[in-house]
């Protein structure tokens, strides 16, 4: 979550793969990456904690010293001007953890990072996941029973064995999260066990664990900003910035599945004009268009651009209006050089909780799922 509008292409993943989840693994020497670009172009004072978070992402009310090995908190050092971009930036970036500090419980982390030693400067958070691998999971994804979500949904059926850890009641004990994409927007919780054989735990319920199918992701390749890719309809280029207009897009929910290679909902920063992407890479502004059924706007809906370059936010930044004189949704984002997959999101304006991607969803989607298991002794 970014909170400062100058911090922009905030990355944080397992170390040298921008497609992963920052999972660290207790004790071991993964490592990973965090990366992020300061517009302001001035060098500032960085620091970053972790905080141990619950089962449901909130503080969990013990000292730091319990979770963490060494410092409670550690100053950003490594920065570098960028260099032949238009965009003047200064770029951030850590690889954690660091032998000064170190997460010594397994859990939910928060990742602070703020200005100047002081934690009411907050700039942004990122999710950590720390893992103490305990169980052994065993998933597989099927169609559904029910025949009216039978060729449009998936389901995880799995189950897991626990190892190592005295569980008086792991129906009680254990609690379950599944992500599809590495999504938290639409991560289904609470999932309860359908049979327990000691530390044996079977999940296969009817209403559980089912996600729409969805379609392969939209794409836009901004790896060149002068050499205009599949997506990019025209752009007009200054001596201080980049706009780029995009070609409309449509709704997809009555078009068939097509398969083809996708990321998921994730993005690359990367460039084929430059060596190092991170502080050579160049920014522009993307302005996306989606053209309604008739050129008519959704009654009772709110339509968002939703990704991992918007962060999955539903917030005024990445709400699309709509233009009546072309009948088309509008939006702009200011974007780093890269590979971006993306998409549409209806929300109804009187329940917020009614969602529904302008894509259509179908069995044969190909798509990621990760299956946590937490436990928390009596």
């Amino acid at each position: 979550m970014c909170i400062r509008d100058s911090i922009k292409a905030v990355r944080f993943h397992i170390y040298g793969d921008q497609l992963t989840l920052p999972v660290y693994k207790l004790n071991s020497g993964d490592r990973l990456e965090l990366h992020f670009d300061d517009i302001e172009a001035n060098v500032k004072n960085y620091y970053y904690t972790l905080q141990l978070c619950d089962y449901n992402w909130d503080r969990v009310n013990i000292s730091p010293f319990n979770y963490l090995k060494g410092f409670t908190q550690q100053r950003i050092t490594t920065y570098r001007y960028s260099s032949i971009s238009f965009t003047q930036y200064t770029h951030y970036q850590v690889v954690l953890p660091e032998k000064n500090m170190m997460p010594i419980l397994s859990g939910n982390y928060l990742l602070k990072v703020f200005l100047d030693g002081d934690t009411s400067k907050l700039v942004f958070t990122k999710r950590l996941l720390v893992a103490d691998n305990k169980a052994l999971i065993k998933a597989q994804i099927v169609q559904p029973f029910a025949s009216k979500i039978f060729r449009t949904h998936q389901k995880l059926v799995f189950t897991t064995t626990l190892s190592g850890i005295n569980s008086f009641s792991p129906a009680q004990q254990v609690k379950v999260v599944i992500l599809q994409n590495g999504r938290w927007d639409n991560v289904q919780k609470d999932i309860v066990p359908t049979f327990v054989r000691g530390n044996n735990l079977e999940y296969n319920t009817e209403n559980s664990g089912i996600f729409g199918g969805g379609k392969e992701w939209r794409w836009l390749d901004l790896r060149s900003l002068r050499f205009q890719s599949d997506r990019i309809d025209s752009g007009t280029y200054n001596k201080t910035n980049t706009e780029l207009f995009l070609k409309t897009d449509i709704d997809r929910s009555d078009q068939r599945y097509v398969y083809y290679r996708d990321l998921n909902g994730f993005y690359n920063v990367e460039t084929f004009e430059r060596i190092n992407p991170y502080w050579q890479g160049d920014y522009a502004t993307v302005h996306f268009n989606l053209a309604p059924p008739n050129n008519q706007p959704y009654t009772n809906n709110d339509i968002y651009l939703i990704g991992q370059l918007t962060n999955y936010e539903l917030s005024n930044k990445t709400k699309m209006m709509f233009n009546p004189q072309k009948g088309v949704y509008q939006t702009s984002l200011f974007l780093k050089q890269g590979y971006y997959s993306y998409s549409y999101l209806t929300v109804n304006k009187n329940n917020s909780a009614d969602k529904k991607e302008l894509e259509g969803d179908y069995w044969e989607t190909e798509n990621t799922y990760t299956i946590l298991i937490y436990y928390k002794s009596f």
